[in-house]
């Protein structure tokens, strides 16, 4: 036991002692005043006794010595005494006085030590029984050995009575305490269960009194009703979570739920993919300690700055910044969390996956760069041009002008193009509705290739058609496909090395219920990593070897007319230096297609 530990009274203690000392005082009280009264009639009695001692003596005396002489009363007296005291222990010595109070005789008990002194002398007269004369005293001394040891006695008793009477009331005293105690220890063990959460605990109520009884009647009461309650908030409150868990866990959002110390309390399956978590890696852990793909604690900075705010702050105005994680670019929302009476409890992180938005905010600004810039060569030609022509024109031949015109017309086709996707893409991207009739396929591939042989001419092409027999007549808008298919051999001529063929393709896929143009040239290709982007809006593959300029959209202008406005498919198949092969496939019949198939998001 640790000698330090302060030990501490209750009231109840210092009631048990306190009583214990009142009753021991009045129980010493009681034996002392005892003694005392038994000590002082013991006394009493002791001195009647030597009284009577001392008269029988004197009495005896008297009648033995009446007639005789002087020598001989002395001897008699002498004789009688020395009977009496080897009879008597208690008598120390015993001596005659004349009437005048003159000693005649004293003799001393030789069965006692000289040092040996009485206690009491007690003193009685002889009287002459005739004529009540006074012949002299005798004086007895006792030396109080009965006294002492009857007192002594008497004394060891009365502590003995005392010291067991004592340890009786003190024993009484105790184990009713220690009842009183245990019925209390038993009701406090209780308590502590319930407090702990141990609904339903029932106290054993044996051999205790009836008011401490119906206290446990009470208390078991007590505890059965605590136990219904539980069990009924329990299932409420776990009813309660697991919709709060369903809600988060169906958000389409990463939710991360943290308490005021930053430890992770919730988080939903969004939230771990986002994250690149597995299992329950980050539940029940420090926030702060979570670390991206950069090796940084991302969350760290932000949160401190958060938790600086007061809660009228926090409660207007949320922390948002963005993180890297793996790849992905997420949005990230601090907003604080508080109960129904306001309490502040802690803090939500929402994680947003804006990585698409991010990539396509960088694209229409590439977007918007690019076409600033193809818009200002074509403007920059012609304005030189047509300025020379103003102001030279007559000064040159007729080749000069028409080379100039020439130019001139090119540079408008090339602005025009431009222009055209602009509207094409703001006009295809949204929800118009497209108007489609019935057309030869077949047709309108002889048409787009008549229309590009000035350009194939222009760049030493050559280009081979290759169509199947009997392709049927379909349903789509002509203007559209026309311009699609115009796309991908404007791109096989930009790419494709000088006297090298460009090779296009229809045939039919009746199994497939679709028709398919491909368009294949024998250029520098495209990287595999690229080939998923290159249908993407205002995406542009720049590089050493793609270094042709141009707005970006025409790719995806063909991905949304094909796809979103004739639910056919486009597809690309490329390998690094070997070619590229662009196509498309539109459905023979529109009925059979799902009208939710294919459908561009």
């Amino acid at each position: 036991m640790n000698s330090n530990k302060k030990i501490s009274f209750t009231t109840q203690n210092r009631l048990i002692i306190f009583g214990l000392v009142i009753s021991t005082l009045m129980i010493m009280a009681i034996a002392i005043f005892a003694t005392f009264n038994i000590q002082k009639n013991l006394d009493d009695s002791y001195q009647d006794f030597g009284q009577v001692i001392s008269k029988v003596l004197a009495i005896e005396s008297v009648e033995m010595t009446k007639d005789v002489s002087q020598d001989q009363a002395l001897k008699i007296l002498k004789s009688h005494t020395n009977s009496i005291l080897k009879s008597h222990q208690e008598i120390v010595f015993i001596e005659f006085r004349d009437s005048n109070g003159e000693l005649i005789y004293k003799a001393n008990n030789k069965k006692l030590s000289h040092s040996t002194k009485p206690s009491i002398s007690v003193s009685s007269p002889m009287t002459n029984a005739i004529d009540d004369s006074n012949m002299g005293s005798v004086v007895v001394g006792l030396s109080g050995a009965i006294t002492d040891k009857v007192s002594k006695t008497t004394r060891a008793s009365i502590l003995f009575v005392f010291v067991i009477v004592w340890l009786v009331f003190a024993f009484v005293i105790l184990i009713n305490t220690y009842l009183i105690t245990r019925e209390l220890r038993i009701l406090h063990d209780g308590v502590s269960k319930i407090s702990s959460g141990e609904f339903g605990y029932k106290i054993e109520g044996k051999d205790v009194s009836e008011e401490v009884q119906e206290l446990f009647n009470a208390f078991n009461d007590m505890s059965a009703r605590l136990n219904t309650y539980d069990e009924q908030n329990v299932e409420q409150l776990t009813l309660e979570r697991n919709k709060l868990e369903a809600v988060l866990m169906s958000i389409v959002n990463g939710v991360v739920v943290c308490d005021n110390n930053d430890n992770v309390v919730l988080l939903n399956n969004h939230a771990k993919e986002l994250l690149e978590l597995e299992g329950d890696q980050l539940l029940n852990t420090n926030i702060q300690q979570y670390v991206d793909t950069e090796g940084d604690y991302c969350f760290s900075e932000k949160i401190d700055e958060y938790k600086k705010l007061s809660l009228e702050e926090k409660s207007k105005k949320s922390i948002i910044f963005n993180v890297n994680i793996g790849g992905r670019i997420l949005k990230s929302i601090i907003s604080p969390m508080f109960t129904k009476n306001h309490d502040y409890v802690g803090y939500i992180i929402v994680l947003i996956d804006v990585t698409r938005e991010t990539e396509m905010d960088q694209m229409k600004s590439q977007f918007i760069s690019n076409v600033s810039h193809e818009l200002r060569t074509p403007v920059t030609v012609l304005r030189s041009y047509i300025d020379t022509l103003y102001n030279y024109g007559n000064e040159f031949d007729f080749d000069t002008q028409k080379e100039f015109i020439g130019t001139i017309n090119n540079e408008i086709i090339r602005l025009n193009r431009m222009v055209n996707d602009i509207l094409d893409f703001s006009r295809l991207d949204s929800n118009a509705k497209v108007d489609k009739n019935e057309n030869d396929l077949s047709q309108l591939v002889d048409a787009c290739v008549g229309q590009i042989q000035v350009l194939l001419k222009e760049h030493n092409l050559n280009i081979d058609v290759q169509k199947e027999n009997d392709i049927p007549l379909i349903k789509f808008n002509y203007d559209l496909i026309f311009r699609a298919l115009t796309n991908y051999l404007s791109n096989a001529i930009k790419y494709a090395p000088q006297n090298s063929t460009i090779t296009v393709k229809l045939y039919k896929e009746l199994d497939k219920n679709q028709l398919t143009v491909t368009v294949r040239d024998e250029g520098i290709g495209i990287a595999p990593e690229f080939q998923k982007k290159v249908f993407d809006r205002f995406y542009r593959v720049e590089n050493d070897t793609h270094t042709v300029k141009g707005t970006g959209l025409g790719l995806h202008l063909v991905k949304t007319t094909i796809e979103k406005h004739h639910k056919g498919n486009v597809f690309v198949n490329s390998q690094p230096n070997h070619g590229s092969t662009f196509g498309f496939s539109l459905p023979i019949d529109l009925t059979l297609v799902d009208s939710n198939d294919n459908e561009l998001v």
